[in-house]
């Protein structure tokens, strides 16, 4: 007995083809349409309508299972029209970002001025108040620290406050 293939078709079942066959022709011709006149241009739209039918081919196996296909093709494209004005709108900010303009010179100069003040302190009272004032410790970890007695922290702290004083005219 001979038979032909279409027969053999119907025995496995329907096409799983077929649905996107049918979409494909149809619909994409009016998609791109539409996608003309959300984008403005030609190449644009095509590109998104190839990236959104090459998706939907994808995930076939559960596009083709759902109620509107066509629907699930066009939201895909929708989407990626998104995507693509967001990914552009982040580029514009970024390329056209006011860059703030700020007189770094006095900024800049009163930080050399203080390297320059610790610079100049004494090892031990550099790092007392680097301890202390920068970092946030207490005396007693900051001795602990540096190995030596509370009350010697404090010693180098006075004096190295009062040195930094001296070298940057502050009255306090």
């Amino acid at each position: 007995m001979v038979r032909d293939a279409r027969s053999d078709h119907a025995d496995r079942g329907p096409d799983p083809g077929s649905g996107l066959r049918v979409l494909l022709p149809n619909r994409v011709p009016l998609a791109l349409a539409g996608l003309l006149l959300l984008v403005g241009d030609g190449f644009e739209a095509e590109e998104i309508a190839q990236e959104a039918m090459t998706r939907v081919l994808e995930r076939w196996d559960r596009v083709g299972t759902m109620e509107s296909p066509t629907g699930s093709a066009y939201r895909t494209a929708l989407n990626l029209q998104r995507k693509r004005i967001r990914r552009l709108a982040v580029r514009a900010r970024r390329r056209f970002a006011p860059v703030p303009v700020v007189d770094i010179g006095p900024e800049t100069s009163e930080r050399h001025d203080v390297r320059r003040a610790l610079a100049s302190l004494p090892e031990g009272q550099r790092a007392a108040i680097v301890l202390i004032d920068w970092l946030d410790m207490d005396t007693d970890e900051a001795a602990h620290v540096l190995g030596i007695k509370p009350a010697s922290v404090r010693v180098r702290l006075h004096r190295a406050r009062s040195a930094l004083r001296d070298a940057l005219g502050a009255t306090t």
